[in-house]
């Protein structure tokens, strides 16, 4: 008969498999919508990246995220003008994350190693081999009854609206929204305004879905 020594050692891969599956990164998911009318040739037009909000110009933190917004624009072809002043496009930007709710998640049974019984498959009341003692499966009576877990997620989001400075038109208008278990906006605007540029300007009165596959670094309109 096997020891218990090792029987645990047995289960131990397939605990630490569970783990780590279980601590995969997640994709960062963001919901697009996006309205515009067709934008001038970016072939010299310039433009600024300015505050929606009075009170966040002149910012470290505002002017970090600002600049995400500019290379965007400038892989985009469109040139950053030296000022406001003299730009041919204001970019009114903003962005946002609230202050949480909280969500509360219920799974039927847990996975983890306790003192076991006779079950289906044998003394573990899951992947017994007809063994006694410590072993590794679902409904074990080690943790009792279902698993319930509070935890809070944050919505976040960022605006862009892109106005002609010389007339004041509105050329577009967009904005990214995501709901995560982070509320770190560094973290979070520089993947919401990747979103918000993908396939720009992209379809007037549209809302996608992108994905944001961290593992590639790549972003990609959600299946």
């Amino acid at each position: 008969m096997p020891s218990l020594k090792t029987i645990a050692r047995a289960a131990l891969p397939v605990a630490l498999a569970l783990g780590l599956s279980a601590c995969a990164t997640t994709p960062f998911r963001a919901d697009v919508s996006r309205f515009a009318v067709p934008l001038p040739a970016p072939q010299g037009q310039t433009f600024a990246v300015v505050a929606e909000d009075p009170k966040l110009a002149g910012g470290l933190e505002f002017a970090t995220y600002a600049n995400a917004v500019a290379a965007e624009l400038n892989q985009l072809g469109y040139a950053r003008a030296a000022s406001p002043e003299v730009a041919d496009m204001l970019v009114r930007f903003d962005y946002r994350v609230d202050n949480g709710r909280e969500r509360v998640r219920t799974t039927p049974g847990a996975i983890g190693i306790g003192a076991g019984r006779w079950g289906p498959w044998g003394p573990w009341g899951g992947w017994g081999n007809g063994f006694g003692g410590w072993g590794y499966g679902f409904n074990d009576p080690f943790f009792g009854g279902p698993d319930v877990r509070s935890y809070t997620v944050f919505t976040s989001g960022v605006d862009v609206k892109i106005d002609r400075r010389a007339d004041g038109q509105r050329l577009f208008e967009g904005k990214a929204e995501a709901v995560s278990r982070s509320n770190r906006l560094p973290n979070l605007v520089p993947n919401l305004v990747d979103a918000l540029f993908t396939d720009f300007p992209g379809n007037s009165g549209e809302t996608v879905r992108i994905t944001i596959r961290e593992d590639e670094k790549t972003v990609r309109p959600a299946n």
